[in-house]
């Protein structure tokens, strides 16, 4: 990933002065990002019931309300900032919807310093069979997906999280190691382990092949 812009922390102040058009300008660039993350780990208990739209929407006014923050002590990338910024949000309405019913769902390890829920191995085998849902492959889509959910189950969690971030979020391999809070070469070579097992499963799973080149 690019480093930040260098219109960024004159942007912020802007922001942070009450500029509204600085504020959005800002937020528009990253905006179809972070609603892809929101997808990502947003649970699948409350679909149907909250959109990434509304988590972006509540996280949009906690950066409105904080972009001074970040202009004063840029400690990561500006786009991690706002990343970690909108999954404590997403987190804060997990609990909201979910309260003790949250427990359930989160049996993973906890990888991240600050708040932010899990990309389960559902959301991330139906992110892998992408498109696959014509009217005579459904029910073969429906036993792939079960597949992929296993093998990815299979992974460790942090080998999991590491093939979210790379392949759905788009993080470079440095900000991963920054989010994940290990060593860049712990995670590259963590990220073609974790891809090398995981093409060995979907080669196993008939047709997958053929519609995903």
């Amino acid at each position: 990933m690019m480093n930040d812009a260098d219109d960024t922390i004159p942007l912020l102040r802007q922001a942070a002065a009450g500029d509204q058009h600085a504020l959005l300008q800002l937020w528009g660039r990253y905006r179809q990002r972070l609603k892809r993350m929101v997808r990502l780990r947003l649970d699948r208990r409350l679909q149907g019931r909250l959109d990434p739209s509304d988590v972006l929407q509540e996280a949009f006014l906690d950066f409105a309300r904080r972009a001074g923050e970040f202009a004063e002590n840029p400690e990561v990338s500006f786009f991690l900032w706002l990343r970690t910024l909108t999954g404590q949000r997403l987190q804060m309405l997990h609990r909201q919807h979910l309260g003790a019913k949250m427990r359930d769902a989160a049996r993973e390890i906890s990888l991240h310093r600050g708040p932010m829920p899990q990309a389960t191995s559902v959301s991330l085998a139906a992110q892998l069979l992408g498109h696959f849902t014509s009217a005579s492959a459904k029910v073969a889509r429906a036993e792939m997906q079960l597949r992929l959910q296993e093998a990815l189950n299979g992974l460790d969690p942090i080998d999991r999280e590491i093939l979210a971030l790379r392949h759905f979020e788009e993080l470079s391999n440095a900000e991963t190691a920054q989010v994940l809070g290990i060593a860049p070469s712990a995670a590259s070579s963590r990220h073609v382990r974790a891809l090398r097992r995981l093409r060995q499963v979907l080669k196993s799973i008939p047709g997958f092949f053929d519609d995903h080149h």
